[in-house]
């Protein structure tokens, strides 16, 4: 942050418990992402370095202009951006990504029997490297066999899915990429930037949903759906809200993948756990003829 910023922050207010307790609810009504007392200094610099840029120096007065009319909903969509960006990378969990590249391995020939493509999901994808880590595992599996797939990625923030819909990334990226993958998933651009292949990136779509909203999201009977590092933004009943919805989602047979530790207390009659050393997954129940549920 240059010094001229942090100068401009100096004479932005300090957010009152008032204040603050009106943006929280601002946002959880809005996205359903709970900001705890804890980051009331992340709020406040955000809604600082916005007022700075809008010329406002009153929480209030930029309250009450994302509330309003149209053009409140552009300024609010800009704020979100800001507040909800999350850091992300390739290949993030091996221990997760591992579990779903058996798990593509066991259902492949029944994908090829019943003529299927594959259809992942990448929940709160940001800007884009989950989505395009599961598309190479899927290449790498499916691509030699001539068969089908497609991973789309959502997330909330406008900012980042655009960042994602490019497929250009730092060039030091390239460290978290297997190297397997090096000679035809991606290719550098500069010496400072790489970009994903077009091999890949046509397997890839991106679309902003509010996981609040999933009831209104046309994704259905996924085979793979990806949701980490989303649900620790929410309450606890929301976190069973979401994934109540995701798991309707769910091809049977289909893979629920969440972050280790994320919610360790849910429960849903169409899943079963799966228990696999440092992996939080569910496997949703094959639905017999009669219409009822059986273990996979």
């Amino acid at each position: 942050m240059s010094q001229s910023i942090r100068n401009g922050l100096s004479t932005v207010p300090e957010l009152d418990d008032v204040q603050f307790t009106r943006w929280q609810g601002l946002l959880e009504e809005r996205t359903g992402m709970y900001m705890p007392i804890q980051r009331r200094s992340f709020l406040q610099t955000s809604l600082g370095l916005r007022m700075l840029e809008l010329g406002l120096r009153d929480y209030s007065e930029y309250f009450q202009q994302v509330t309003q009319g149209p053009s409140g909903a552009i300024e609010w969509s800009t704020l979100v951006d800001r507040l909800t960006v999350q850091e992300t990378r390739f290949f993030r969990d091996p221990d997760a990504l591992s579990f779903v590249e058996e798990f593509i391995r066991g259902i492949t020939s029944s994908l090829i029997e019943h003529d299927e493509s594959l259809e992942i999901w990448s929940v709160g994808c940001a800007s884009g490297e989950e989505p395009y880590t599961l598309a190479m595992i899927a290449e790498q599996m499916l691509g030699s066999l001539g068969m089908s797939y497609s991973v789309t990625g959502t997330d909330i923030s406008t900012i980042v899915l655009r960042k994602a819909r490019s497929g250009r990334y730092p060039l030091r990226a390239l460290e978290r990429i297997p190297i397997k993958f090096h000679s035809w998933a991606v290719q550098p651009l500069s010496s400072q930037q790489l970009e994903v292949s077009s091999k890949i990136r046509k397997r890839c779509c991106f679309s902003q949903v509010n996981v609040l909203n999933l009831k209104n999201s046309p994704l259905q009977s996924q085979h793979i759906i990806f949701c980490q590092n989303v649900l620790i933004y929410f309450r606890r009943w929301r976190r069973r809200e979401i994934l109540d919805a995701l798991a309707q989602r769910l091809a049977p047979g289909g893979l629920l993948v969440l972050g280790l530790g994320e919610m360790v207390d849910w429960k849903h009659p169409l899943l079963e756990p799966v228990h696999s050393g440092q992996v939080t997954a569910f496997v949703r129940k094959q639905s017999t003829s009669s219409g009822e549920s059986t273990r996979r």
